[in-house]
């Protein structure tokens, strides 16, 4: 009986702190907080990417996103079809809710049920995550280059535009 009752112990105490089960609720904070880029960074990335573009003699808008995936800066050049504000947003909030450039999607979701119809979703490249300290901060997508590939090297310029900027506030 004694050997027995040792080896019942012996389980509970190496089991015991597994067996608490997960941390509860309470020891939760009530608040969280979350990183968002300011308004005048996201103008920047957006201004940054449409600058780019220009310089190849190329119209397009540029749509920069919170984490959430809400617009906080657009810019459509002059000349850049109407479309292209669509096509951007979509791009960026892409982007954001994969955590990964557009481009790296694309022949990922194929098929009638694939998540790359859900609604605003566009598995097409040109849409960039926006990340400092290994957090993700929001996503950039440009539309109305002659190719997605031009698309992303407009956007990937947007955020080189400020990698240092953020780099520096890297939390």
């Amino acid at each position: 009986m004694t050997m027995r009752l040792s080896a019942v112990a012996g389980v509970l105490f190496l089991c015991g702190p597994w067996a608490a089960g997960p941390v509860a609720a309470e020891d939760q904070p009530a608040v969280l907080e979350i990183k968002r880029l300011s308004m005048e960074m996201a103008y920047r990335v957006a201004k940054g990417a449409v600058e780019a573009c220009r310089a190849k003699g190329v119209q397009v808008a540029a749509t920069v996103v919170d984490r959430a995936g809400q617009p906080q800066a657009v810019l459509r050049d002059v000349l850049a079809m109407p479309l292209t504000l669509e096509v951007s947003y979509k791009k960026a909030y892409t982007a954001t809710n994969f955590n990964t450039p557009t481009s790296d999607l694309v022949g990922r979701f194929e098929g009638n049920y694939s998540v790359g119809k859900a609604e605003n979703v566009l598995i097409a490249a040109g849409g960039l995550p926006i990340e400092a300290g290994g957090t993700i901060l929001g996503g950039v997508g440009v539309s109305g280059a002659p190719s997605g590939e031009t698309d992303q090297e407009c956007a990937r310029a947007g955020l080189e535009a400020v990698r240092a900027d953020l780099e520096m506030a890297a939390f």
